[in-house]
């Protein structure tokens, strides 16, 4: 119970911060909707030519683009608190360093599952069509990106040399934009040469994408949903060790 109270007020100072910052709550919430409605409309001529339902393709691509940028740059919010002491000042008071983790990554899974419904909610005014369940779901799959991706981006600020944070943001677009390309993210894999499918089999959040557009279709018990789930799962378990053990490390 100790630790749940003090996530809560990790949780608490980092979304006063949040909603206090009109500008970047706006951002937050515009900027999906803006790439379903100018890009979105682009891909119907290319995919529909396949047989399949454009917004089923590539919505949920924009959900793991949206959990990949959005929670991989979280880190950014650490620097100006390493900076100015403030994780310092935290390390003498009692609460859990666990914590000092686990409740900034609780801001950011909120924040991105906000992203999402708004995302999801226009899709459907723009045409898309899929159940429930299979919504819920992918929904589930994206909170856990969002965990995977929030943690490892802490972690990534915490093991760069002090004085180097400058150094988070190219250190961190050199990881992401080849995630992003090669999860098939707007468009299916399958689209590409062999050997680029091949390599792309090393990325997890291409089982991801690819178990929530099975989900957007309906189908819920297929060999892809049951990857995705598995990989996803196993990475938000293997980011939130790293990530504790990086914490814990850093306020030794």
């Amino acid at each position: 119970m100790r630790f749940l109270a003090d996530c809560g007020i990790i949780f608490r100072r980092q979304m006063s911060t949040l909603v206090r910052s009109k500008l970047s709550m706006t951002a937050a919430l515009i900027q999906p909707v803006l790439y379903l409605v100018l890009f979105g409309p682009m891909l119907k001529g290319v995919v529909s030519s396949t047989g399949a339902d454009p917004w089923k393709v590539y919505v949920p691509g924009l959900l793991v683009q949206l959990a990949l940028f959005g929670a991989g740059y979280v880190g950014f919010a650490l620097i100006p608190d390493l900076n100015a002491g403030v994780i310092e000042r935290l390390r003498v008071t009692p609460i859990s360093r666990f914590a000092l983790l686990f409740g900034r990554v609780a801001r950011d899974v909120v924040l991105l599952g906000v992203q999402a419904i708004v995302l999801t909610a226009m899709a459907f005014l723009l045409g898309l069509r899929a159940p429930i369940g299979g919504l819920v779901v992918a929904i589930v799959i994206v909170v856990l990106l969002a965990v995977s991706l929030s943690a490892l981006s802490y972690s990534l600020v915490l093991a760069l040399p002090k004085a180097a944070e400058h150094l988070f943001a190219p250190v961190a677009n050199t990881i992401l934009l080849p995630l992003m390309l090669l999860s098939g993210i707007l468009l299916p894999m399958s689209f590409g040469p062999k050997w680029l499918d091949i390599v792309s089999h090393i990325i997890p959040f291409r089982f991801a994408v690819n178990a929530m557009r099975d989900l957007f279709d309906g189908q819920y018990l297929t060999a892809a949903v049951g990857e995705g789930v598995a990989v996803t799962v196993g990475l938000a378990i293997f980011s939130v060790v790293l990530g504790s053990w990086t914490f814990n490390k850093e306020n030794a």
